[in-house]
Protein backbone atom coordinates (compact mmCIF):
# COMPACT_ATOMS: atom_id res chain seq x y z
CA UNK A 1 0.00 0.00 0.00
CA UNK A 2 1.37 3.49 -0.79
CA UNK A 3 0.10 5.93 1.79
CA UNK A 4 1.14 9.21 -0.02
CA UNK A 5 -1.49 7.63 -3.62
CA UNK A 6 -4.19 10.01 -3.41
CA UNK A 7 -2.91 12.73 -0.61
CA UNK A 8 -2.40 15.70 -1.31
CA UNK A 9 1.02 17.61 -1.39
CA UNK A 10 2.90 19.14 1.49
CA UNK A 11 2.71 22.77 1.51
CA UNK A 12 4.38 25.44 4.28
CA UNK A 13 0.67 25.63 4.85
CA UNK A 14 0.56 21.92 5.97
CA UNK A 15 2.91 22.74 8.54
CA UNK A 16 1.43 25.20 10.11
CA UNK A 17 -1.85 23.14 10.13
CA UNK A 18 -0.21 20.41 12.02
CA UNK A 19 1.14 22.94 14.47
CA UNK A 20 -2.14 24.11 15.59
CA UNK A 21 -3.39 20.77 15.17
CA UNK A 22 -0.96 19.25 17.17
CA UNK A 23 0.45 16.80 14.61
CA UNK A 24 3.95 15.66 14.42
CA UNK A 25 5.73 16.62 11.22
CA UNK A 26 8.38 13.53 10.03
CA UNK A 27 10.94 14.94 8.07
CA UNK A 28 14.72 13.07 6.69
CA UNK A 29 17.15 14.24 4.29
CA UNK A 30 17.53 12.77 0.95
CA UNK A 31 19.87 13.29 -1.95
CA UNK A 32 18.72 11.03 -4.94
CA UNK A 33 15.86 9.98 -7.39
CA UNK A 34 16.02 6.57 -5.41
CA UNK A 35 15.51 7.61 -1.45
CA UNK A 36 12.98 10.64 -2.85
CA UNK A 37 10.42 8.17 -4.28
CA UNK A 38 10.71 5.39 -1.23
CA UNK A 39 10.15 8.37 1.49
CA UNK A 40 7.67 9.88 -0.79
CA UNK A 41 6.20 6.65 -1.01
CA UNK A 42 6.04 6.09 3.01
CA UNK A 43 4.11 9.92 3.32
CA UNK A 44 7.31 11.88 4.65
CA UNK A 45 6.14 15.34 5.07
CA UNK A 46 9.16 17.09 3.73
CA UNK A 47 12.64 15.48 2.33
CA UNK A 48 15.59 17.82 3.48
CA UNK A 49 18.08 18.08 0.74
CA UNK A 50 20.85 18.69 3.12
CA UNK A 51 24.21 19.64 2.71
CA UNK A 52 25.40 17.09 4.69
CA UNK A 53 25.41 15.19 1.23
CA UNK A 54 28.95 16.45 1.22
CA UNK A 55 30.11 13.92 4.28
CA UNK A 56 27.42 11.05 3.02
CA UNK A 57 27.24 10.99 -0.58
CA UNK A 58 30.46 12.90 -1.73
CA UNK A 59 33.17 11.72 0.96
CA UNK A 60 34.16 15.57 2.57
CA UNK A 61 34.67 15.31 6.04
CA UNK A 62 32.33 18.19 6.67
CA UNK A 63 29.70 19.92 4.84
CA UNK A 64 31.97 22.89 4.20
CA UNK A 65 33.20 22.29 1.15
CA UNK A 66 29.90 21.11 -0.37
CA UNK A 67 28.79 23.92 -3.45
CA UNK A 68 25.75 25.60 -4.79
CA UNK A 69 25.98 23.54 -8.38
CA UNK A 70 26.19 20.14 -6.07
CA UNK A 71 23.46 21.15 -3.95
CA UNK A 72 21.44 22.42 -7.39
CA UNK A 73 22.59 18.88 -8.46
CA UNK A 74 20.97 17.03 -6.10
CA UNK A 75 18.15 18.55 -5.51
CA UNK A 76 16.58 18.06 -8.77
CA UNK A 77 16.99 14.69 -8.45
CA UNK A 78 15.03 14.58 -5.46
CA UNK A 79 12.35 17.14 -7.09
CA UNK A 80 11.81 14.54 -9.47
CA UNK A 81 11.00 11.75 -6.92
CA UNK A 82 9.37 13.64 -4.72
CA UNK A 83 5.52 13.78 -5.74
CA UNK A 84 3.84 14.65 -2.27
CA UNK A 85 6.69 15.39 -0.07
CA UNK A 86 7.78 19.22 0.91
CA UNK A 87 11.49 19.21 -1.18
CA UNK A 88 13.48 21.50 0.99
CA UNK A 89 16.60 22.67 -0.23
CA UNK A 90 19.62 23.16 2.12
CA UNK A 91 21.83 26.52 1.43
CA UNK A 92 25.30 25.93 1.43
CA UNK A 93 28.44 27.44 3.09
CA UNK A 94 28.95 31.09 1.27
CA UNK A 95 25.82 30.94 -1.25
CA UNK A 96 23.90 33.83 1.87
CA UNK A 97 26.69 34.78 4.19
CA UNK A 98 28.24 37.19 1.84
CA UNK A 99 25.30 39.55 0.82
CA UNK A 100 21.41 39.66 0.77
CA UNK A 101 21.48 40.07 -2.74
CA UNK A 102 23.43 36.49 -3.08
CA UNK A 103 20.78 34.64 -0.35
CA UNK A 104 17.98 35.79 -2.40
CA UNK A 105 19.68 34.98 -5.56
CA UNK A 106 20.41 31.32 -5.09
CA UNK A 107 17.34 30.65 -3.33
CA UNK A 108 15.41 31.51 -6.19
CA UNK A 109 17.81 29.23 -8.36
CA UNK A 110 16.59 26.33 -6.05
CA UNK A 111 12.93 27.03 -6.94
CA UNK A 112 13.79 27.91 -10.43
CA UNK A 113 16.40 25.33 -11.30
CA UNK A 114 16.39 22.79 -8.36
CA UNK A 115 12.12 22.47 -7.93
CA UNK A 116 12.63 23.27 -4.39
CA UNK A 117 9.07 24.25 -2.09
CA UNK A 118 11.73 26.18 0.07
CA UNK A 119 15.36 26.52 1.39
CA UNK A 120 16.85 26.06 4.28
CA UNK A 121 19.63 28.50 5.94
CA UNK A 122 21.50 28.59 8.94
CA UNK A 123 22.11 31.47 11.51
CA UNK A 124 20.43 33.63 13.78
CA UNK A 125 20.33 37.77 13.57
CA UNK A 126 22.81 38.03 11.57
CA UNK A 127 20.68 36.35 8.19
CA UNK A 128 17.44 37.78 9.74
CA UNK A 129 17.98 40.79 7.02
CA UNK A 130 18.51 37.68 4.49
CA UNK A 131 15.71 35.64 5.49
CA UNK A 132 12.94 38.33 4.90
CA UNK A 133 14.32 39.32 1.36
CA UNK A 134 13.80 36.00 0.96
CA UNK A 135 10.08 35.67 1.73
CA UNK A 136 9.76 38.79 0.24
CA UNK A 137 10.86 37.08 -3.05
CA UNK A 138 7.87 34.27 -2.21
CA UNK A 139 10.23 31.72 -1.35
CA UNK A 140 9.65 29.99 1.95
CA UNK A 141 12.30 29.66 4.77
CA UNK A 142 12.94 26.90 6.62
CA UNK A 143 15.52 29.00 9.34
CA UNK A 144 18.17 26.17 11.73
CA UNK A 145 19.59 27.89 14.83
CA UNK A 146 21.40 26.05 17.72
CA UNK A 147 24.27 23.97 16.86
CA UNK A 148 24.99 25.21 13.16
CA UNK A 149 27.30 22.68 10.95
CA UNK A 150 28.60 25.64 8.89
CA UNK A 151 30.26 26.57 12.08
CA UNK A 152 31.98 24.07 13.12
CA UNK A 153 34.97 26.00 12.71
CA UNK A 154 33.93 29.29 14.94
CA UNK A 155 32.25 27.00 17.11
CA UNK A 156 34.90 24.86 18.21
CA UNK A 157 33.61 21.95 16.84
CA UNK A 158 30.46 20.25 17.63
CA UNK A 159 28.97 20.96 20.35
CA UNK A 160 25.47 21.48 22.55
CA UNK A 161 24.54 24.57 22.56
CA UNK A 162 22.53 27.00 24.96
CA UNK A 163 23.17 24.42 28.06
CA UNK A 164 24.05 27.62 29.97
CA UNK A 165 21.82 30.51 30.68
CA UNK A 166 22.95 33.07 28.40
CA UNK A 167 23.23 30.32 25.60
CA UNK A 168 19.72 29.65 25.96
CA UNK A 169 18.41 33.63 26.14
CA UNK A 170 20.53 33.84 23.02
CA UNK A 171 18.47 31.20 21.61
CA UNK A 172 15.43 32.60 22.38
CA UNK A 173 16.14 35.95 20.67
CA UNK A 174 17.08 34.25 17.62
CA UNK A 175 13.95 32.25 17.47
CA UNK A 176 11.94 35.16 17.73
CA UNK A 177 14.12 36.98 15.13
CA UNK A 178 13.46 34.16 12.79
CA UNK A 179 9.99 33.86 13.03
CA UNK A 180 9.91 37.88 12.81
CA UNK A 181 11.21 37.64 9.79
CA UNK A 182 8.99 35.31 8.26
CA UNK A 183 11.04 31.82 8.56
CA UNK A 184 8.26 29.00 8.03
CA UNK A 185 9.43 26.46 10.32
CA UNK A 186 12.65 26.61 13.16
CA UNK A 187 15.61 23.17 12.77
CA UNK A 188 16.46 23.34 16.42
CA UNK A 189 19.79 21.07 16.62
CA UNK A 190 21.38 19.90 19.62
CA UNK A 191 20.27 22.12 22.29
CA UNK A 192 19.11 20.91 25.82
CA UNK A 193 15.34 19.44 25.51
CA UNK A 194 13.65 21.96 27.88
CA UNK A 195 15.34 24.41 25.96
CA UNK A 196 13.55 23.38 22.72
CA UNK A 197 10.31 22.90 24.97
CA UNK A 198 10.44 26.36 26.06
CA UNK A 199 11.27 27.61 22.12
CA UNK A 200 8.07 25.44 20.71
CA UNK A 201 5.96 26.74 23.21
CA UNK A 202 7.20 30.02 22.51
CA UNK A 203 7.25 30.44 18.85
CA UNK A 204 4.00 30.36 16.31
CA UNK A 205 5.70 28.18 13.29
CA UNK A 206 6.76 24.36 13.73
CA UNK A 207 9.94 23.31 15.34
CA UNK A 208 11.88 20.43 13.91
CA UNK A 209 14.49 18.77 16.01
CA UNK A 210 17.26 17.21 15.64
CA UNK A 211 18.89 16.40 19.25
CA UNK A 212 16.66 18.71 20.89
CA UNK A 213 14.22 16.16 22.67
CA UNK A 214 10.34 15.23 22.13
CA UNK A 215 8.47 18.62 22.81
CA UNK A 216 9.20 19.96 19.24
CA UNK A 217 6.55 19.79 16.64
CA UNK A 218 8.43 17.34 14.45
CA UNK A 219 11.80 15.65 14.20
CA UNK A 220 14.50 14.95 11.27
CA UNK A 221 17.28 12.47 10.83
CA UNK A 222 19.90 11.89 8.21
CA UNK A 223 18.90 9.01 5.60
CA UNK A 224 22.33 7.44 6.04
CA UNK A 225 22.32 7.42 9.79
CA UNK A 226 18.97 6.20 10.66
CA UNK A 227 19.37 3.75 8.03
CA UNK A 228 23.08 2.63 9.34
CA UNK A 229 24.52 3.06 5.96
CA UNK A 230 26.90 5.81 7.67
CA UNK A 231 29.12 3.84 10.47
CA UNK A 232 31.76 6.01 11.44
CA UNK A 233 29.89 8.45 12.50
CA UNK A 234 26.70 8.15 14.99
CA UNK A 235 25.70 10.88 17.13
CA UNK A 236 23.88 10.46 20.69
CA UNK A 237 20.58 11.97 19.08
CA UNK A 238 20.89 8.94 16.19
CA UNK A 239 18.15 6.29 16.26
CA UNK A 240 19.35 3.61 14.17
CA UNK A 241 16.34 1.96 12.97
CA UNK A 242 18.28 -0.50 10.12
CA UNK A 243 21.81 -1.62 9.95
CA UNK A 244 22.12 -1.53 5.98
CA UNK A 245 25.66 -0.93 5.83
CA UNK A 246 26.42 -4.68 6.96
CA UNK A 247 23.82 -6.29 5.04
CA UNK A 248 25.30 -4.19 1.77
CA UNK A 249 28.75 -5.22 2.93
CA UNK A 250 27.56 -9.07 3.38
CA UNK A 251 25.74 -9.21 -0.25
CA UNK A 252 28.81 -7.21 -1.84
CA UNK A 253 31.20 -10.25 -0.94
CA UNK A 254 28.60 -12.90 -1.37
CA UNK A 255 28.72 -11.46 -5.09
CA UNK A 256 32.65 -11.50 -5.52
CA UNK A 257 32.93 -15.01 -4.49
CA UNK A 258 30.22 -16.19 -6.60
CA UNK A 259 31.84 -14.22 -9.21
CA UNK A 260 35.53 -15.77 -8.31
CA UNK A 261 34.10 -19.46 -7.75
CA UNK A 262 32.20 -19.25 -10.89
CA UNK A 263 28.74 -19.59 -9.69
CA UNK A 264 28.21 -16.24 -11.04
CA UNK A 265 26.16 -16.27 -13.61
CA UNK A 266 24.56 -19.67 -13.63
CA UNK A 267 21.70 -20.99 -16.09
CA UNK A 268 18.96 -19.27 -14.60
CA UNK A 269 20.71 -15.67 -14.95
CA UNK A 270 21.91 -16.16 -18.31
CA UNK A 271 19.96 -15.88 -21.57
CA UNK A 272 20.31 -18.65 -24.49
CA UNK A 273 19.75 -18.79 -28.11
CA UNK A 274 16.35 -20.14 -29.83
CA UNK A 275 16.89 -23.31 -30.96
CA UNK A 276 17.17 -23.99 -35.06
CA UNK A 277 14.08 -24.94 -37.26
CA UNK A 278 14.50 -28.24 -38.29
CA UNK A 279 16.15 -28.88 -41.87
CA UNK A 280 12.94 -29.67 -44.23
CA UNK A 281 13.25 -33.52 -45.47
CA UNK A 282 13.23 -34.59 -48.80
CA UNK A 283 9.82 -35.99 -48.82
CA UNK A 284 8.46 -32.43 -48.06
Amino acid sequence: MNPSKGTKPVTVSTFRQKKRRGERICMLTGYDHFAAQVLDECGIDAILVGDTLGMTVLGYETTLPVTMEEMLLHTKAVARGAKNALVVADMPLGSYQVTVEDGVRNALRFVKEGGAGAIKLEGGLEVAETVRAIVRAGIPVMAHIGFRPQEILAQGGFRVIGKNEPAAQQLLVEADAMVEAGAFALVLECIPSDLAKAVTARVSVPTIGIGAGIDCDGQVLVWHDMLGMFPRFKPTFVKRYAELHGLIREAVSRYIDEVRSGQFPDEAHSYHRAPADPKPSVED
